[in-house]
């Protein structure tokens, strides 16, 4: 495929997308990435022969989600039932639009006392182990 091909098309290959976030998460791998659509945070489609086709909204969706983890210190349950939300509210427009701008203002306002609350709330149906 050629470059310009590349330039005009909507969607990215992982390794595109891992390229987008490096400079913002150094240590981010394509094995993170695959964690984190195997655990159900993103959902990218797929070409008929398997290879994953990231859009602009799944870029912003993994670069808050990395925020969340790296900012807040937030567990992968809570990032999902934060998600959830934000895919209530329409999902995650290029560049972060409204609705995930509102929802991850809420998140970044909360006090540490609520988040916790939160995770003990979300955690607190299951058993330790």
């Amino acid at each position: 495929m050629e470059r310009a091909d590349v330039a005009t098309r909507s969607h990215v290959s992982i390794g595109d997308v891992l390229t987008q976030l490096r400079d913002e998460f150094p240590d981010v791998t394509i094995s993170k990435i695959r964690f984190l659509e195997s655990q159900g945070l993103v959902d990218p489609e797929r070409t008929p022969s398997g290879y994953r086709k990231f859009y602009p909204s799944d870029v912003e969706r993994l670069r808050w989600i990395l925020r969340q983890q790296r900012e807040h210190f937030l567990p992968l349950k809570v990032i999902k039932d934060r998600l959830d939300e934000i895919d209530r509210e329409g999902g995650f427009p290029i560049a972060g639009g409204d609705a995930a701008a509102a929802v991850a203002s809420e998140v970044a306002s909360e006090s540490p006392t609520e988040l916790a609350a939160t995770t003990t709330s979300s955690t607190s149906t299951g058993t330790k182990r």
